[in-house]
């Protein structure tokens, strides 16, 4: 049996940062209770939601399974296209996914690769624009791969898979940047402002998991593989919205960890105000600190004098 969701909304967000004087996120946490930290992290923050999620989730096969239903008896492999950067000491990693890429690119991009995957014994499937896939036989034998918010604005070195093991993998990354690399596409993007594909980034492997579980009643997330692990676990996924949040209920999450702090200040705090006032509203940032607001704490107007 499910345990009964907690009388509170869930909010979680970015990393904090240090908050300035007068700022409105200031002024919520002053007036609320800190509690214990959370989980630090991206990966690490699903298991405070998710019973059995946690840094090692199959993120690839829980992410196919949500969109093509057909991840059967294989394990999967993510290989989401990415942005390198060559510098003076190695190659740094800019950006993974989230790279404005159309569908139509993405299966150009394909095309080229394909034939690099099929001679290791890898089937690629392009997902959607920003989420592609590799289909591995069952239970194959993989390294560890580091989830892209453990590699994101560091050398790629530090975080390829390593040893004899890695040493496939680590090849068949140096073939997909050399067919990238010149790729025409890439000029055409750069042309346009946006950051070129020029390779991939491998990471959440594994089979289809058993059912999660999970305290919450809802999820209200424009992310992926939060939402894939939602309705793995029964819950309700509604787009984020301002209207979806202004009428959420006890139990629900709301994401915005994915935006950045000066956004949400300005346009998603007008509206979280709405819930603050009638509702208990648990605030977790990525950084794992938590705090919880209840509607009379707008009235701790002395929380503010001399802080």
């Amino acid at each position: 049996m499910t345990a009964k969701p907690e009388p509170t909304v869930h909010v979680w967000l970015p990393a904090l940062p240090p908050v300035s004087s007068g700022s409105a996120l200031r002024d919520l946490l002053v007036r609320a209770d800190r509690l214990t930290d959370g989980r630090a992290g991206y990966l690490a923050g699903l298991g405070d939601y998710f019973v059995g999620a946690d840094s090692a989730l199959a993120a690839a096969a829980t992410t196919r399974d949500y969109i093509a239903h057909d991840t059967g008896a294989y394990t999967w492999l993510s290989a989401d296209p990415a942005w390198v950067q060559p510098e003076m000491n190695g190659v740094r990693l800019l950006a993974c996914g989230q790279l404005q890429l159309t569908m139509d690119e993405a299966l150009a991009f394909a095309e080229v690769l394909r034939p690099a995957f099929d001679d290791a014994g890898l089937e690629l499937k392009i997902t959607t624009p920003d989420r592609w896939h590799v289909r591995l036989p069952w239970n194959t034998p993989l390294p560890n791969f580091a989830a892209p918010e453990q590699a994101l604005g560091e050398d790629l070195s530090q975080h390829l898979p390593q040893g004899v093991e890695g040493r496939r993998w680590r090849m068949l990354l140096n073939d997909i940047q050399v067919l990238l690399h010149q790729h025409p596409l890439n000029t055409n993007r750069r042309a346009r402002g946006l950051a070129p594909v020029n390779s991939v980034w491998l990471w959440g492997s594994g089979s289809l998991p058993s059912p999660l579980a999970s305290e919450l009643n809802g999820v209200i997330s424009d992310d992926l593989l939060l939402a894939a692990l939602a309705v793995q676990a029964g819950l309700k996924v509604l787009p984020r919205t301002p209207q979806n949040v202004a009428v959420v209920s006890n139990g629900w999450l709301i994401d915005l960890q994915d935006l950045p702090i000066s956004k949400i200040e300005s346009e998603w705090l007008p509206v979280l105000d709405l819930l603050l006032r009638r509702q208990s509203v648990r605030l977790h940032f990525a950084s794992a600190e938590r705090w919880q607001s209840e509607p009379w704490h707008r009235w701790r107007v002395w929380r503010r004098v001399g802080r």
